[in-house]
């Protein structure tokens, strides 16, 4: 049987490897590792809320929901476990309440809106242990709705967002720069995609037949 230490640096290890796998977008692999980690050192809050971000990025709500209850028990800082705990309710914060009030009005889908929401959530999950100040919530409300705008190729400046959130385009950039970096957005992300056919699709038909060619170029 594996002594203390060895088990902790057991959980440094794999806990390692699931931050790679992560970053590689390899998430049934980091999510693998994470749960070895938490295995070896299960009182470290660090492996839970990679585990936690890992299923989030895999788009596995019941198991977010699941591990984050086992997070929270292990987790010693009240103000981050206050937030996270926040993610249990089932009423709506002041940045969803201001982006579905503002997202309907400008007549966006319902599945956009949702999409947005989901962003949301997946944003204050990745955002870790560090406190999350939103003393304005339209900035945040403003910045979802442009990464939906730019992830779907809609026809709306974030110069008309920022006036209709009645709030500086500065702002607004500054904070979409914070969701576009903290969750890997990319251009017709299929997490936030909400078209019948997403562009990147042919990217990957193009870049499968390449390797294809090259395949029986080789042979």
């Amino acid at each position: 049987m594996a002594t203390k230490e060895e088990r902790k640096k057991n959980g440094i290890k794999f806990n390692q490897a699931g931050l790679a796998a992560f970053s590689a977008w390899n998430m049934s692999e980091a999510v693998t590792a994470f749960q070895k980690a938490v295995k070896n050192d299960p009182k470290n809050p660090d492996y839970h809320l990679n585990l936690v971000k890992a299923h989030a990025r895999n788009g596995n709500y019941d198991e977010v929901m699941d591990c984050l209850g086992h997070y929270l028990q292990v987790e010693t800082e009240s103000e981050i476990a206050d937030r996270y705990e926040l993610l249990f309710s089932t009423g709506l914060d002041e940045v969803e309440s201001l982006l579905i009030e503002s997202m309907q009005a400008m007549e966006f889908p319902m599945q956009q809106v949702g999409k947005a929401i989901q962003m949301w959530l997946e944003y204050r999950i990745s955002y870790g242990r560090r406190p999350l100040r939103i003393p304005k919530p339209a900035i945040w409300a403003a910045a979802l709705t442009y990464a939906i705008v730019k992830v779907n190729s809609i026809d709306i400046k974030k110069e008309e967002l920022a006036k209709i959130y009645k709030i500086s385009a500065r702002s607004l950039t500054e904070k979409y720069n914070d969701l576009v970096t903290l969750l890997d957005i990319l251009p017709a992300d299929y997490r936030y995609f909400t078209g019948e056919t997403n562009p990147l699709d042919k990217l990957l038909e193009a870049a499968q037949l390449l390797e294809d060619l090259d395949k029986q170029f080789k042979d």
